[in-house]
């Protein structure tokens, strides 16, 4: 038997047999990014949403800059919040870097610009199609972008969905910033890496099985709500021309 089947077996055989090493590693990962999403959500579809209506000087140069942001490498952001953090930054008295709360911020940073700016492109595309309807209405910009928001909440959920998806794949944030401490800061991505290097392959395949299999949950859940929402605008429009009629 090969290598690669003797691995593909063992990994199989960590998965199924609820491995405590891998799934250590496993409730880590989801449990990094499952927050850092929420606070980048949280901030990220406000902001964003306010970005949509908004009207001012310079806002161009920000939604380019924030386009930008959208391309900047996972290691780029490790490597700004490593500092921040470092004995010499200006946080460092925290005492945050290799830790949870460090992997967090990191991750943090690096979903909000994909929530802001998808957020703020939905939003400016309701405000084309019924930002008047509100405006009659006196609803001011911020008001006019929450009712908004709250109008596009089925895409905006697939936002969520797929910024979770770019948090739990990546890996050189959290290894620069949580140093890749077993028991600690170790997650799925940064284990993969060190696990290949060392060459031992079963956990490496093991965890990579797990993380293709959360990223394939995301999708097939981004593509049910997609389904759902438009059997709901569907089911919308049959009974607004029933009333019509």
């Amino acid at each position: 038997m090969s290598t690669l089947s003797e691995s593909a077996l063992t990994a199989l055989h960590l998965t199924l047999s609820a491995d405590p090493m891998l799934w250590t590693i496993v409730g880590r990962s989801l449990s990094v990014s499952s927050t850092a999403c929420l606070l980048a959500c949280g901030a990220g579809v406000v902001l964003g949403a306010w970005l949509g209506v908004a009207r001012f000087a310079g806002r161009g140069a920000v939604l380019a800059w924030l386009n930008t942001l959208l391309a900047v490498p996972s290691v780029v952001v490790g490597l700004v919040v490593y500092l921040l953090l470092s004995r010499s930054g200006p946080l460092g008295a925290w005492g945050w870097l290799f830790t949870f709360k460090a992997m967090v911020i990191a991750q943090t940073l690096l979903v909000l610009p994909v929530v802001t700016a998808l957020t703020c492109q939905l939003v400016a595309d309701a405000e084309r199609d019924h930002g008047e309807q509100w405006n009659s209405l006196g609803a001011g910009p911020l008001l006019r972008s929450l009712l908004l928001a709250w109008d596009e909440r089925y895409a905006l959920l697939t936002v969520l969905i797929a910024s979770f998806g770019r948090a739990i794949s990546e890996v050189g944030a959290v290894m620069i910033v949580g140093g890749n401490i077993d028991g600690f800061t170790r997650v799925m991505t940064t284990a993969i890496a060190l696990e290949t290097s060392k060459g031992d392959l079963p956990l490496a395949l093991a965890l990579g099985l797990v993380l293709l299999a959360v990223v394939l949950a995301l999708n097939v859940l981004i593509a049910l709500l997609r389904r759902w929402r438009e059997g709901v605008d569907g089911t919308s429009q049959g009974a607004l021309q029933g009333v019509l009629a």
